[in-house]
């Protein structure tokens, strides 16, 4: 009884803790975010008729705050943040909660981590890795700066420079420097559209031509990607340009050198330099002479890529987060949309977009509206069957690599190991967060389905050593210390469940804990098989 009674004091005192960071916070949402939630709910209802009978009930308090801290932060909130929010009884809790979070510095890493990966997983050279550490600084920079959305899409196609340096750079530096890889990246990233399939003939499913794609590529020509040498150690690359002319483009697929203008290949005559293409806008048909140089030929794609006059540019990205945020898009895949795809509710992706337009592409302000709405605080079901009515419920979500690799350093209590950033490119590779991406990465603008876990994942959280001494019951681990501090095993299993899946455990889930620690050697190995468990279950890979 005087361990409980010990144990309830320091919980309410970390609710008090807790509490007073809150009240020292702003403690109103923005009324705009609310109101926006409220007519895309209505919209919403409107326009896919739903039957309030179907619709999945409001989460809890419990599981919409793991999904909240997920979604925003990167991580699972702590023991202190699920008794304090459980605790506070204002109607106004969860708008507070969001608000919060998107001023937490954690909020620009983790998405600026999102973008990183949807930007590298599509590379086409492989040596582009290098720039993922100063991409990701840029980003989180960027991000929790709140730089509207416009502004910051127009850095990675204008960027010049060391990409160990700038991190707006790596997106060309993604694909080699060619002028093809590059624009097929920009249009499937920031406008949604794939117009890489009009490569090499007119688009299958599109109304794209052949001739809008090497158009578009035409604004790239002189672009150019070089190592960085050290004496006789390449330690970088940076993304160069140059107007002067004749040049020649290199042999093979190393792209060093620019050429004055793009060419479009004369498939009937491969042997031929092809015709020399003006650059052209393909979704407005804006254009630009040839002869004209490399900056404002990259100024003014940026401008027109990013201008309320273009459509896509807004849709691609509340597509994209509303899928990340509620489990699908508006269309079926976040980076394939455009004029010939149906959406499941064009008003309400058009109000959004107006909406995202309208306020200067703040980033910030988009998420705050989509998780005050009922369609993302619903509770998460399995994936619909097709055919049937979408958003009627949120939808399950595997953990990105560095959700899941922060969530363990959380609370494993366990400090990430660095290496300098003017380390050798070869130890950069080596470093813990990115040979776990290695394992369980996947590439961000997949359809969530096909995510799936693997042998591989299963063997790593078995066999890491970093996991193994991470999960014992050692004296200098968290689990060594909540045995010391939990004597009765009742406490223990539920400050583990709480730790773990920011939850109390279930009287079914107590049962078994305890049944499993009567049959195990020793206290220290039932509960650190305990622990194994809840950091491999379901609950625990998974945001719901």
């Amino acid at each position: 009884m005087r361990c409980r009674c010990r144990i309830i004091l320091t919980l309410l005192l970390a609710i008090a803790t807790v509490a007073v960071a809150q009240d020292s916070a702003p403690v109103e949402a923005p009324s705009k975010a609310l109101a926006d939630a409220r007519e895309t709910d209505r919209l919403l209802q409107t326009e896919l008729a739903l039957n309030s009978r179907d619709l999945a009930p409001r989460t809890d308090d419990v599981a919409f705050l793991r999904r909240v801290f997920l979604d925003i932060v990167g991580v699972p909130p702590t023991p202190e943040d699920v008794l304090a929010f459980s605790f506070d009884t204002s109607e106004d809790k969860r708008a507070r909660v969001i608000d919060r979070l998107l001023d937490d510095p954690r909020y620009g890493r983790n998405w600026a981590r999102y973008w990183r990966d949807v930007i590298l997983y599509r590379r086409t050279e492989e040596r582009a890795g290098i720039a993922a550490t100063a991409m990701a600084q840029y980003l989180t920079e960027q991000l929790n700066a709140n730089t509207p959305w416009n502004e910051l899409a127009a850095s990675f196609v204008t960027a010049t420079g060391d990409v160990r340096e700038n991190g707006a750079a790596g997106l060309i530096m993604a694909q080699g420097g060619r002028p093809e890889d590059t624009v097929s990246e920009l249009s499937r990233i920031f406008l949604g559209i794939q117009i890489q399939c009009a490569q090499c003939h007119n688009h299958p499913t599109d109304r794209w031509q052949r001739e809008q794609f090497h158009q578009l590529a035409a604004f790239f020509p002189r672009v150019a990607v070089r190592p960085v040498r050290e004496e006789t150690r390449i330690v970088s690359y940076e993304v160069t340009v140059t107007d002067r002319t004749p040049l020649r483009r290199p042999m093979g697929n190393n792209r060093f050198r620019g050429t004055p203008e793009h060419s479009m290949p004369d498939l009937e005559r491969p042997d031929q330099p092809g015709r020399v293409m003006q650059p052209v806008f393909f979704v407005t048909d804006d254009k630009l002479s040839l002869g004209t140089p490399d900056e404002d030929r990259r100024e003014a794609l940026a401008a027109w890529m990013t201008s309320s006059r273009n459509p896509w540019f807004a849709r691609a990205l509340v597509n994209r987060l509303w899928a990340e945020l509620v489990g699908e898009g508006f269309y079926p895949g976040v980076d394939d949309i455009g004029p010939d795809r149906d959406a499941y509710a064009p008003e309400t992706l058009d109000h959004l977009a107006a909406s995202l337009s309208n306020s200067g592409y703040d980033v910030k302000q988009l998420l705050r509206t989509i998780m005050n709405t009922e369609a993302y605080q619903r509770e998460s079901r399995n994936r619909r069957p097709a055919g049937e009515t979408p958003f009627i419920s949120n939808y399950a979500q595997r953990l990105r690599g560095d959700q899941l690799f922060n969530s363990l350093l959380d609370v494993l209590e366990v400090r990430e190991e660095q290496s300098p950033e003017d380390a050798p490119i070869y130890q950069l590779a080596r470093r813990p967060r990115v040979m776990f991406n290695q394992t369980f990465g996947y590439d961000p603008s997949e359809v969530r389905e096909d995510v799936q876990g693997a042998i591989p994942q299963a063997l790593y959280l078995m066999n890491s050593p970093i996991i193994e001494r991470a999960v014992s019951a050692g004296p200098q681990s968290v689990l060594g210390r909540m045995m010391r501090e939990y004597r009765d095993d009742e406490d223990l299993i539920a400050a583990l469940y709480l730790k773990t899946l920011s939850r109390q455990p279930r009287p079914a889930e107590i049962r078994v804990a305890k049944e499993h620690l009567d049959q195990a050697r020793t206290r220290d190995e039932g509960f650190a098989d305990l622990l194994w468990a809840l950091l491999n279950s379901a609950d625990f890979l998974y945001r719901r």
